[in-house]
């Protein structure tokens, strides 16, 4: 299934520029400009000042990407040896109460 690039006009630091990027990487940048309580804008703009090459979209591409990667690592569960190696830690802990730890 083919997503369509959308182009769409920014600001950028008080300059217009125009930005061509798939219909899901513009959902995911309102996403996680929503997230932090800024404006599609000034997420773009932080973008733009931390890329260190590339053009525009393709920063965009790679931070969204980024980001949804790191957030899905963190919500992954702990393999069962590193819960093991807890238990070892924490003798006192019945090897129930490791695993219960492990997923807060």
């Amino acid at each position: 299934m083919k997503s369509p690039v959308v182009k769409r006009s920014i600001v950028v630091a008080g300059h217009k520029t125009s930005v061509s990027l798939e219909e899901a990487f513009w959902s995911g940048m309102k996403e996680i400009s929503g997230a932090r309580g800024m404006t599609l804008s000034e997420l773009v703009g932080e973008i733009d000042n931390n890329r260190q090459q590339g053009n525009l979209s393709s920063a965009i591409r790679l931070f969204v990407l980024d980001h949804f990667r790191s957030r899905a690592v963190q919500m992954q569960p702990m393999p069962l040896a590193n819960a093991n190696a807890m238990t070892a830690a924490h003798p006192a802990l019945p090897d129930g109460e490791a695993r219960v730890r492990q997923s807060a």
